[in-house]
């Protein structure tokens, strides 16, 4: 059981105050300051009545109550910080003004004391270089609501002691949290890591490919996201949201496969934030998510024949769903009256010119998440109405939801995912974080069905590699080349998730 020592906490915030109901909650005492008077008494009453609140709800027992209640305080000065043994701040995101903190705390606690930035977008370095003690002072990252979300990030700075890393973590831990350790990076690691999600998305709306709802469907539906990139956009606002993209790639030196979309600065000029604003990529009524209406599905053809690609990596289910719907299977692309193909990280148009078919009469069908899920359909460049409306009908033939979208290099499921991999895997390239930590992290701080690598396997980490190799080749685009961490291992056979051998 971690022993208890007295926490600092520099902020009455939302941040702030969910950080002191973690800590007072798992038995430490806690003070808290805030510059505006009467701030971190109103914090601290707002934390007792979320104690209060878990009484009535059976989850906190009345004396647990009372003890917590006890070790909370409000401190109007910062003198009062004195015997902590952390502080933890929580301020606005300047560091002028954070350096400034840091120096005043550094002359009032201990030696021996840690000081630590909630800080979600600075370098940790940056603050700890007004310090003398730069070795004593690390990033403690969490995430709102601090209590409900179990995950923290211990950054250790270039100059962090090994010792105050460890300590935060077992703190943390302490405290029911998963705390991961991560580098002094920009994004540090789960922000980071979540940057594939939006920035796949956008680019893929972008290139008319589909519409944000028919991204977030697929993702939702298709892979199991909780939120698709575009309704998350809308969540946490897209001001916010285009900031922090921004940010990131100018912190990577503008790393390609951080690039923000031009799609975001005329939409935040306008206003449109998202559920906030009452529209983002969404419009909102009374909080409420308007969706577009869906595509009614055409009626299936009489007398239809279709060709499926053998060498398909579903043709047997599609040959199935085929029969199932009354249509006839036939061996004679020529002569059918749709094609359907199943490419890897390839357009249908070049699938269909590369097999020898009429590209007006083919379709392609992701491969990627199984059948019985949501599917989408590719169309070519030159597929007809008619060939378009016959496949819709046919997938959509025993109730399963339809996604349409346009010629791609890599349906919405496989780029998505390729680029999420891809991201990951130069994470542990860099060391920014181990692949123990990166999994648990993607899974608790973003909220995703599995971990990033983990999932990966899943999938097919060589086909992850195809698709993003496809995507380069047809693109030219450098934000698609592979991670070399990532080629290593599927040459090797190896698993994402081995751990690398010690160095």
């Amino acid at each position: 059981m971690t022993d208890k020592i007295t926490i600092g906490v520099v902020g009455a915030g939302t941040m702030g105050r969910g950080i002191v109901q973690l800590f007072a909650q798992a038995g430490h005492p806690v003070r808290c300051h805030d510059a505006q008077p009467g701030a971190a008494a109103k914090a601290v009453d707002y934390v007792d009545s979320m104690f209060a609140r878990a009484v009535e709800k059976g989850r906190m027992a009345e004396a647990e109550h009372a003890a917590a209640r006890e070790r909370l305080k409000a401190c109007d000065s910062l003198a009062d910080l004195a015997g902590c043994g952390l502080v933890i701040e929580a301020i606005v995101e300047d560091l002028e003004v954070k350096s400034v903190l840091f120096r005043e705390l550094e002359g009032l606690v201990g030696d021996d004391a840690i000081l630590a930035s909630n800080t979600s977008s600075l370098t940790v370095a940056e603050i700890a270089a007004a310090c003398r003690r730069p070795q004593r002072v690390a990033g403690l990252h969490f995430f709102n609501p601090v209590p409900l979300m179990k995950v923290a990030e211990v950054i250790a700075a270039v100059r962090t002691e090994p010792a105050v890393v460890q300590r935060l973590c077992e703190l943390t831990e302490g405290a029911g949290h998963r705390a991961v350790v991560t580098a002094d990076q920009p994004g540090f690691l789960i922000n980071h890591a979540g940057r594939g999600l939006y920035t796949e998305g956008l680019r893929i709306v972008e290139e008319q490919v589909a519409a944000p709802a028919d991204v977030d469907d697929v993702l939702r539906e298709a892979l199991g996201f909780r939120m698709g990139p575009f309704e998350l956009l809308d969540l946490t606002g897209l001001d916010v949201s285009s900031r922090v993209m921004t940010s990131i790639y100018e912190q990577f030196q503008q790393e390609p496969r951080f690039r923000p979309s031009s799609l975001v600065a005329p939409r935040v000029a306008a206003g449109l934030f998202g559920r906030k604003s009452g529209e983002g990529w969404y419009r909102y009524v009374e909080g409420q998510q308007q969706k577009p209406a869906v595509k009614p599905v055409p009626p299936l053809p009489e007398a239809l024949t279709v060709w499926v690609d053998p060498q398909a990596s579903g043709a047997a289910g599609l040959r199935e769903l085929v029969s199932a719907a009354g249509a006839r299977l036939s061996d004679d692309a020529a002569n059918a009256s749709l094609c359907m193909v199943q490419p890897w990280g390839q357009d249908a148009t070049g699938t269909a010119l590369a097999l020898g078919l009429d590209a007006t009469r083919c379709v392609a069908v992701d491969p990627l998440p199984p059948l019985a899920l949501r599917r989408t359909l590719m169309l070519t460049a030159a597929t007809s109405p008619e060939a378009r409306d016959a496949a819709h009908a046919l997938l959509a033939s025993d109730g399963t939801p339809v996604t349409l979208i346009n010629d791609s290099p890599g349906f919405i499921a496989q780029r998505v995912m390729a680029t999420i991999v891809n991201i990951a895997a130069n994470i542990a390239q860099r060391g920014i974080a181990s692949v123990a930590d990166l999994e648990d992290a993607v899974r608790l701080g973003l909220g995703y069905p599995h971990g990033p690598l983990g999932w990966g396997d899943q999938l097919g980490a060589g086909r992850m590699l195809e698709i993003l190799r496809a995507q380069l080749a047809a693109t030219g685009d450098p934000r698609y080349r592979p991670s070399a961490w990532l080629a290593r291992r599927v040459a090797l056979s190896l698993s994402l998730t081995t751990p690398e051998a010690a160095r």
